[in-house]
């Protein structure tokens, strides 16, 4: 072989040097340990479901997981609305402990699967990462409680649910007499019962406790944990604390009311108004209901048709699918008791009808769920993000940093576009 010249060596030497920096650039947040030499498994079983490994894979496909049982909420193909492009969309910045940073430095650095920014129903970017894609259907988590509060309101229209001040009883006569059966469906959706339920997902809380009876483990059913819960640490309507039991109750409420259940509900009220492109998925319980506290999965595209829906009011085109009224009582902030406003309920979100309200002049809504699920709104701009992860961790407590980072992102996109950050 002939002796490679100083030159020669150093052109060589720059090119591995090219190479090395490329490969690196393209790796996405500790793939290692999210499975990527496995190419994302989707689990094998139920008790996998959170695990590291199996994260990417099964939350982007639970209808694959051995015995969890999914219903289909299914679209109208006839009806598909295209999402089309948006023309010459400006470069997006954000701005993240005095430094600014683009999409591309967020993707680098946070454990994101799936991002779509849409402005005025146009897509201004769409990214999917870890090897995910435009057709598979991302498990919401807690977004799903804002995808029943929106059915909620065609509810009232209905008259399938006669007024939010019913109580809970009236509908899931199983708890009539306890605590929750005795406590407003107005005072659930804004999860201010008042009654003690713990939520730290640690495994030994209350949520964990309704999980493995939604699950079928164990000898409790759901109404009998629920039932169980009688003490109150404040009145009914005072307080905001976080209660994924009460969407539960509400879940059941809505489908005893309707006689029908959750995914068919979603499916002619909801998914096929809004042009959904693939059918959505409710994940069961043992016993076959819908799991609205935590427990839908749709494709990323159309996670962003229900934020255009919100955007827009409730209306599609011509046709007003949830009452305008209604979805302002659930998302405006000036229309929350003091106690559920942005900066009063948490320290910084603020709480609707099982909606986030964030703290800016002009109202802006998100859909939320643990591990960095979001779908961010803000109507008056038209502007929507939707964002879907798997974070280490399942809230901020733990590791506020990538939250905090995501919160910079969504302002630097309602920057770029337009849009309003004013509080």
């Amino acid at each position: 072989m002939p002796k490679l010249n100083d030159k020669t060596q150093a052109i060589h030497l720059c090119a591995a040097i090219s190479l090395l920096l490329c490969t690196a650039a393209v790796a996405e947040p500790d793939e290692d340990k999210l499975g990527k030499s496995q190419n994302y498994p989707v689990a094998t079983n139920r008790a996998d479901f959170r695990t590291p490994v199996f994260r990417v894979g099964t939350w982007s496909n639970i209808d694959q997981v051995p015995n969890f049982a999914t219903r289909v909420a299914g679209n109208d193909p006839a009806a598909i609305k295209a999402l089309p492009k948006f023309a010459n969309p400006p470069t997006m910045a954000y701005t993240h402990r005095n430094l600014r940073y683009s999409i591309q430095d967020y993707l680098d650095k946070q454990r994101t699967t799936g991002l779509l920014i849409m402005k005025n129903g146009q897509i201004v970017a769409e990214h999917y990462r870890y090897g995910r894609n435009d057709t598979q259907r991302f498990f919401s988590f807690s977004m799903s409680k804002s995808l029943l509060a929106m059915l909620y309101g065609v509810a009232l229209e209905k008259k399938i649910i006669t007024s939010l001040d019913d109580l809970a009883e009236k509908y899931v006569p199983e708890l009539a007499g306890s605590a929750y059966g005795q406590t407003s469906l107005l005072h659930l959706m804004r999860m201010s019962s008042g009654i003690k339920f713990t939520e730290r997902y640690d495994g030994t809380d209350d949520i964990a406790r309704l999980g493995r009876a939604l699950a079928g483990g164990g000898s409790e059913s759901p109404v009998a944990v629920l039932r169980s819960l009688q003490e109150r640490h404040s009145p009914a309507g005072e307080k905001f604390v976080y209660a994924s039991g009460e969407t539960a109750i509400l879940g059941m409420a809505l489908s005893a009311a309707a006689k029908r259940n959750l995914s068919e509900l979603t499916s002619e009220w909801i998914w096929k108004p809004i042009g959904a492109e693939r059918d959505g998925l409710w994940a069961l319980s043992a016993a076959g209901q819908e799991q609205a506290m935590g427990g839908f999965a749709a494709t990323l595209r159309d996670w962003g048709r229900l934020g255009m829906l919100i955007a827009t009011d409730g209306k599609v085109g011509d046709s007003q699918v949830i009452p305008k009224e209604y979805l302002l009582n659930a998302t405006d902030a000036a229309k929350q008791p003091r106690a559920f406003a942005p900066k009063v309920a948490t320290n910084y979100l603020g709480y609707g009808y099982q909606i986030r309200i964030l703290p800016m002049r002009e109202r802006t809504i998100g859909f939320t769920g643990i591990h960095g699920q979001w779908v961010y709104v803000q109507p008056s701009s038209g502007i929507v993000m939707v964002h879907t992860a798997v974070f280490e961790h399942a809230g901020g407590a733990a590791d506020p940093a990538p939250h905090i980072e995501l919160d910079a992102l969504w302002r630097g996109v309602l920057t770029s576009l337009g849009g309003s950050t004013r509080e």
